[in-house]
């Protein structure tokens, strides 16, 4: 991990450097959670959006951001209570279409079409304003609950148990969380640090990290870490981290483009506490008369798994990254003939993106650029993809410089 400065803009080095040299060969996730959201995954952007904060700007001891990367990185919260509000603006055009596309897809693919099921229900947040409320009580035992008008979504891991349940249909997920694996994670991916640790990941000798100040977040004193590429050809503005002065742990994550307006995701509390939860908020039953699914994939599920969008993230575990730090682009097989994924009954997701896409051609051949404010992706006629926060004609210097 190189140069950081601290908000006189000195340049440090620090251990950080060397924890991150033995990764460098194979940089290929951190940043490209949102491009596999906006290409299929739309779970993946529950990471990434911004909270209202309290006014207000506390006298906190100076602290150089090499410093406060290690507070974070020294940070170790294992019991919390809390509301966050979650904002996704990605530019999407009919996302409507778009989320009833991935939501058709997730649901059959996993849960045989059970409403209760986590791919279904998350997929909601690729757009608008939600509110959150989430729960931890050490690794084994997680809540998040996604509130809507009338209804409550529950995701809930209690030990070997992951349940999923709608309030709204009575409908109920279960899964263990040895099986639950890469499609669904055990814990709840939706507080601002596990965002930051992911953005943390990304940084490098072509990024700009410095302390912007101070803040208060849910009524707690906090520090800004602010990051910003050096490099001109990304769409990425900053990223802006606010972490909990005591704690060290983050309580705010908004990233900007560089375009400006208003911040494309943004995540953070409005209210958190750290003592234990009741052991009771873990606990669950299925309500009588609910309908139970229990998580079962078996190679035809797979296949239309890989069909209806699945295929994008399970790409991306054997992405290639070309070039490097915020220019940088992902690429991957999926696998897929005529390049746009053809979606399933009910949810044609290849037809949608191509109605919204712009055809382009190069040394490669032909394809479709799908692209929204922060992230774009270029999707070949012969199955290929390539993401990244970068311009259009940089996917397609990409896409030629492999031929």
């Amino acid at each position: 991990m190189a140069p950081y400065e601290s908000d006189d803009a000195v340049d440090a080095r620090g251990d950080a450097a060397r924890d991150e040299a033995p990764h460098a060969g194979r940089r290929k996730a951190a940043r490209y959670a949102v491009p596999v959201a906006v290409v299929g995954v739309a779970a993946a952007t529950i990471g990434l959006v911004p909270a209202l904060a309290a006014s207000g700007d506390p006298d906190l001891p100076k602290i150089t951001a090499q410093q406060l990367i290690e507070k974070i990185a020294k940070s170790d919260v294992q019991q919390l209570s809390g509301t966050m509000r979650i904002s996704t603006d990605l530019g999407l055009p009919n996302l409507g279409g778009l989320e009833n596309s991935l939501a058709s897809g997730a649901a059959k693919g996993s849960g045989k079409g059970s409403s209760a099921d986590p791919q279904s229900q998350l997929t909601s947040l690729v757009s608008g304003t939600h509110t959150l409320r989430v729960a931890s009580d050490g690794p084994q035992k997680q809540k998040l609950s996604l509130l809507e008008s009338g209804s409550e979504y529950s995701l809930i891991h209690n030990g070997k148990d992951v349940w999923g349940y709608d309030s709204k249909t009575n409908d109920v997920y279960h899964g263990t969380s040895a099986d639950a694996g890469k499609d669904h994670k055990a814990e709840p991916p939706a507080t601002p640090k596990d965002f930051a640790d992911q953005a943390l990941k990304s940084v490098d000798d072509t990024t700009s990290v410095t302390v912007d100040g101070t803040e208060q977040v849910a009524g707690r004193d906090a520090y800004k870490l602010l990051i910003k590429p050096r490099q001109s050809g990304t769409t990425v503005g900053a990223i802006s981290i606010a972490v909990d002065a005591k704690t060290g742990m983050p309580l705010k994550f908004t990233l900007t483009p560089k375009s400006g307006g208003a911040a494309v995701l943004d995540a953070g509390f409005t209210q958190v506490s750290f003592g234990k939860p009741a052991a009771s908020t873990f606990d669950f039953t299925p309500p009588k008369g609910a309908k139970v699914t229990e998580q079962k994939r078996d190679s035809a599920d797979r296949k239309h798994g890989r069909e209806s969008g699945e295929g994008f993230a399970e790409g991306m575990d054997g992405a290639t990254v070309l070039g490097k730090g915020w220019t940088s682009v992902a690429t991957f097989d999926t696998g897929a003939k005529g390049g746009l994924p053809s979606g399933s009954k009910g949810g044609d997701l290849g037809g949608f993106l191509g109605s919204i896409g712009e055809k382009v051609s190069g040394k490669f051949g032909k394809g479709t650029v799908f692209s929204t404010r922060l992230v774009n992706a270029l999707i070949t006629d012969d199955g290929k993809v390539y993401a990244g926060a970068v311009t259009k004609d940089a996917l397609v210097k990409a896409a030629d410089a492999r031929k």
